[in-house]
């Protein structure tokens, strides 16, 4: 595909949220990023991502309060670790909003999401063509099996049944 764009994953990461609190960064690098665009006139015309992360895989920012909740206290880390994305389509609006679907896999457990996908603009790299992506949706943690009952010092630690998916994603030419 001559206009292809490929994930660069050592600038790509994702970062998973509820309404409050930060659960997870997971950075491309140390996880598996794979998709492309396909980019005419400086308009995205087509798009196909892939990802698989490793709640494993999460870099520890200066060793967070035992009370704040960890992304591995919504998962069983050992057992299911994978969380997966596969789009099937992705339709365009405008130059800027776009919408990616697919299927997401968290716990063995598969379900169709859309994901609101924004173009963010252009850049050059030490002479290097990049595009930046920002891939944004909300699941319900409960669809997937994502209970969460952390009994900390202050008592449970409130967590919304909305989980925010965030991913930064940038493609390189």
């Amino acid at each position: 595909m001559e206009n292809a764009w490929a994930i660069d994953s050592n600038e790509s990461d994702v970062v998973i949220k509820s309404r409050h609190s930060l659960i997870g960064y997971l950075p491309g690098n140390t996880n598996n990023l794979k998709g492309h665009v396909a980019i005419q006139n400086n308009e995205v015309e087509d798009a196909s991502i892939e990802f698989s992360l490793n709640v494993n895989n999460k870099k520890n920012a200066s060793d967070e309060k035992n009370k704040e909740m960890k992304l591995t206290d919504l998962f069983e880390e050992n057992e299911t670790p994978l969380i997966q994305f596969k789009s099937t389509s992705f339709q365009k609006i405008n130059k800027n909003i776009n919408f990616l679907k697919g299927f997401l896999t968290i716990k063995n457990i598969t379900k169709v999401v859309e994901f609101d996908t924004e173009f963010i603009g252009f850049n050059n790299y030490n002479g290097v063509e990049k595009a930046s992506f920002e891939i944004t949706g909300s699941i319900n943690r409960k669809d997937f099996g994502l209970n969460y009952n952390l009994l900390s010092q202050n008592g449970y630690t409130p967590i919304g049944k909305e989980i925010k998916l965030i991913a930064n994603l940038e493609f390189t030419h």
